[in-house]
């Protein structure tokens, strides 16, 4: 097992790989040396599969329950965790088919085509649970290392999503018979606020001494702070005086509500909007209207612009040449809004 060594003129002892066949120079002319090389490179130490064994073995150690918990455990353990709608959507979610696959399998045990497997269904739903099963299982040090790399991780395809028009926004409420459901649409119109947070709404939202309407996002806690104007005054004072302002659909479920909209939507031949759509809606109208974006971040109950500007991506906005702009500020009717845009730009 040598070959001659042209540069140092002596017999160099070399190794040569069983699997692949590739040759190696050991480096040195003694037999011994050499010989206690070749053992060290047939160590098992020096294969992956070793190293996992070990990691999985000290694991154990640390924490007896990684070779007997599920992805079920760990669903359970973060739905455990949630209160309100976002348990409802993650109890939802858990009760998936697409996951049945990997429901009892052995997190520390998971591997790649495991879950590439569960994606194939090519749900968004799915894809986003995942993920966060995933993450929450890392962060809690339950994954000796990521099952899929973040950038191997299939891109969320959400479905093409619009805002409801104005003259689509009259139809529904003409064919609306309901006071009630009526009213409802209305404020979905005029507030922009999830279906859930609408109509969960209660009288005691309304400051009628500042005329304004605030309530927290049942979704991120986000405080949601509008001023109200004549139009959506006359609603809410439509309404009842105390308590929930939509008695019956308070205690509808969310799907429920979603799909009586369809129906409504779907006889008056209007597609492609669902009630999250009212929501797109005002964010485009308020774009469009040169609304402060700051503004729109408060109204929306939104703490990042990256996502109010999501929701108004497709408004159509006419922009005033600078000049007009620089008319109105001399004859002193720019507004208060302009006034500080243009000291924050200086």
């Amino acid at each position: 097992m040598y070959i001659r060594d042209k540069h140092s003129g002596g017999k160099v002892w070399w190794c040569q790989d069983t699997e692949t066949g590739k040759r190696e120079s050991l480096g040195t002319k003694d037999k011994n040396e050499a010989r206690r090389l070749l053992d060290a490179k047939n160590q098992p130490h020096n294969y992956a599969g070793f190293h996992v064994q070990m990691a999985r073995t000290h694991l154990l150690v640390s924490d007896p329950k990684a070779v007997t918990r599920t992805w079920q455990d760990v669903m359970d353990t973060i739905i455990s965790q949630k209160s309100g709608a976002t348990k409802i959507r993650w109890e939802r979610a858990a009760k998936s088919k697409a996951f049945d696959s990997i429901r009892e399998l052995v997190v520390s045990n998971s591997k790649a085509d495991e879950f590439l497997a569960v994606l194939a269904s090519d749900k968004v739903s799915v894809n986003v649970y995942l993920r966060r099963l995933h993450n929450y299982a890392q962060d809690m040090n339950w994954l000796l290392a990521p099952v899929i790399a973040k950038r191997a991780w299939p891109k969320v395809k959400y479905k093409e999503k619009r805002a409801i028009t104005l003259d689509e926004h009259r139809r529904i409420i003409e064919r609306e018979k309901n006071p009630e459901r009526r009213a409802f649409y209305e404020l979905c119109w005029h507030v922009g606020a999830s279906q859930s947070d609408i109509a969960n709404l209660e009288a005691e939202d309304i400051d009628w001494k500042t005329a304004t309407l605030s309530f927290d996002r049942m979704k991120t806690g986000q405080n949601s702070n509008l001023a109200i104007g004549n139009e959506l005054a006359h609603v809410l004072r439509s309404l009842p005086a105390s308590g929930k302002l939509f008695p019956y659909l308070a205690t509808v479920r969310e799907a429920d509500r979603a799909t009586e909209f369809r129906q409504r939507c779907a006889g008056l031949g209007i597609s492609g909007v669902t009630l999250h759509s009212y929501r797109y809606s005002w964010a485009e109208r308020a774009a469009a209207a040169a609304y402060p974006e700051r503004y729109a971040q408060k109204a929306l109950g939104h703490g990042s612009k990256a996502v109010a500007r999501a929701y108004a991506r497709k408004a159509h906005v006419e922009l005033p040449s600078l000049e007009s702009f620089e008319t109105r500020l001399q004859s002193g009717i720019v507004s208060h809004a302009v006034r500080e845009a243009s000291a924050l730009a200086a």
